[in-house]
């Protein structure tokens, strides 16, 4: 690797520990706990394995949550598959791993494929976790490798076209070394 590719290097893995550090999985379906759909009208089509849900829609497991104008859930015979969401914005809250924060995220669309344990979050995305924000036009979430991507818009419909993070200082009382313990002054 040429030190020219090493601060992007290091600045994308260390925006990915910020943003997604202690962050649960997306919906797990290993889970025990069943997803729950709530909304105004719902329509099954059990033979495609489809169900779409329209209005008000509130999707759940546990405290994760998801809600939008319009959901639909694809199915085969190992489960759920996909989840797509569209709202003005949709969005998407899920608890930290260690019960500090959340993340809350929003976009017009927003998928989850399942076999690629992926977030996607298109169309003015925006993700913040305990005050650090991630603002594209497109931004992916792999939940297992926990690598996050984005892109800005290729037009200047939304903002100017690039990608913005906003990223916090950490507070020298509450750094931590590696091994947990709190660094003195």
């Amino acid at each position: 690797m040429s030190l020219a590719n090493k601060p992007i290097r290091n600045f994308t893995v260390a925006l990915a520990a910020l943003l997604f550090a202690g962050s649960a999985v997306a919906f797990s379906l290993d889970s025990d706990v069943p997803i729950t759909v709530k909304a105004n009208s719902a329509r099954l089509d059990d033979s495609k394995g489809v169900a779409t849900y329209t209005g008000n829609v509130l999707l759940t497991q546990g405290a994760t949550e998801l809600t939008a104008d319009r959901v639909i859930l694809y199915r085969d015979t190992n489960g759920l598959r996909r989840i797509e969401a569209t709202g003005q914005p949709a969005h998407y809250r899920q608890p930290a791993r260690d019960g500090q924060g959340e993340t809350d995220a929003r976009a017009l669309n927003i998928t989850y494929s399942a076999p690629e344990s992926r977030l996607t979050f298109e169309r003015e995305a925006v993700i913040e976790q305990n005050g650090n924000l991630f603002r594209g036009d497109i931004i992916h979430y792999d939940s297992v490798d926990r690598v996050v991507t984005a892109e800005g818009s290729a037009s200047n419909d939304n903002g100017n076209g690039r990608v913005e993070m906003v990223i916090q200082p950490r507070s020298s009382q509450n750094r931590q070394d590696s091994d947990g313990s709190s660094q003195g002054q």
